[in-house]
């Protein structure tokens, strides 16, 4: 079973969202219909965007990369991985 690891881009603020699953399309979908949970709700958020994902092999691996890249090093690491897209209009 593959892990993901991705990243959510809310459509109306640009404000990102990081998480893990092992059925990224679900979860995609629970975010959007404000299944999600508070941070990602639906009716205080809209829509949200899948810009990046990490699969991992191993839960364990999976669940270290998403403490990662919540912390300041793993945001500018995703900042500099995304560069072109955030500088696209």
């Amino acid at each position: 079973m593959m892990h993901t690891v991705y990243l959510l881009e809310n459509q109306n603020d640009k404000s990102w969202y990081i998480g893990q699953t092992n059925n990224l399309k679900r979860r995609l979908f629970e975010h959007n219909s404000g299944i999600g949970g508070r941070t990602t709700s639906l009716k205080e958020k809209g829509s949200w965007k899948l810009i990046y994902a990490e699969a991992y092999l191993n839960k364990q691996d999976a669940l270290g990369r998403e403490r990662f890249l919540k912390g300041g090093s793993g945001r500018k690491y995703l900042q500099k991985q995304l560069t072109h897209y955030l500088e696209s209009p």
